[in-house]
């Protein structure tokens, strides 16, 4: 299992629309991405930063593969047009990522 934190931002006028679409995930996607393999997933919101936190775990063994096969779902592909939309990612995340991944420097089980 590989735990993993990214982070992001959200728009300040968006907040509303992020917080309600996150109230009612549609089933399409909960089920694409627990079929790629991830498990325990949350995203927390700091305010009024608006500094988003999303941390889960995966259970695979080929996340990249899992990843492209969430990408190639029209559902999420759907979703992420939405929920974008609302972000403001940080400037240096690497290339193709919306979310920054972050290390993890510590953990106690």
């Amino acid at each position: 299992m590989r735990r993993m934190g990214l982070c992001n931002r959200l728009r300040p006028e968006k907040a509303d629309e992020y917080k309600a679409l996150h109230a009612a995930v549609w089933p399409g996607v909960l089920a694409t991405i627990s079929a790629c393999n991830i498990r325990n997933y949350s995203i927390f919101l700091r305010e009024p930063e608006n500094l988003l936190f999303a941390y889960w775990e995966y259970h695979g063994e080929d996340f990249a593969a899992d990843a492209r096969k969430m990408a190639a779902d029209p559902a999420t592909q759907q979703w992420w047009r939405l929920t974008d939309l609302c972000q403001a990612p940080f400037e240096s995340r690497a290339e193709g990522e919306n979310w920054a991944v972050m290390d993890e420097i510590f953990y106690h089980p």
